[in-house]
């Protein structure tokens, strides 16, 4: 049975880098030195942040990611309930959430294809 898609689990694969992960120092300077409205900044924090956590997860759970980013940029969600309660280390607000969420499906679908090459 495939999962609904879920903000909630959006949410959760952000928690890097909400700062009630508190855990990292040099992981907090990372995330507040780089220009989150940057399409290459961010990619380069996806890089280096997100995808070995997102690799951990199950190829189901993947999926189901990737399939909920498609599902609520499909509906053209504003994803202020992803950001509304959560708060970051970026040093700036996110000024197109949306694109945010854009460019994370496409590095999220960028390490599926890599980690499937590699197998």
């Amino acid at each position: 049975m495939k999962n609904k898609p879920s903000l909630s689990i959006i949410h959760g694969l952000l928690f890097t880098y909400n700062i009630e992960n508190t855990d990292d120092l040099e992981r907090e300077k990372l995330i507040a030195s780089k220009n989150i409205n940057s399409e290459k900044e961010l990619i380069a924090l996806f890089d280096r942040l997100t995808k070995p956590e997102f690799l951990d997860y199950t190829s189901d759970e993947q999926e189901w990611f990737i399939a909920s980013l498609t599902h609520f940029l499909a509906i053209n969600e504003s994803f202020d309930t992803v950001f509304k309660n959560m708060e970051t280390y970026f040093s700036s607000p996110i000024i197109n959430q949306r694109k945010f969420m854009q460019v994370l499906l496409t590095r999220l679908k960028h390490y599926c294809s890599m980690a499937k090459s590699r197998e």
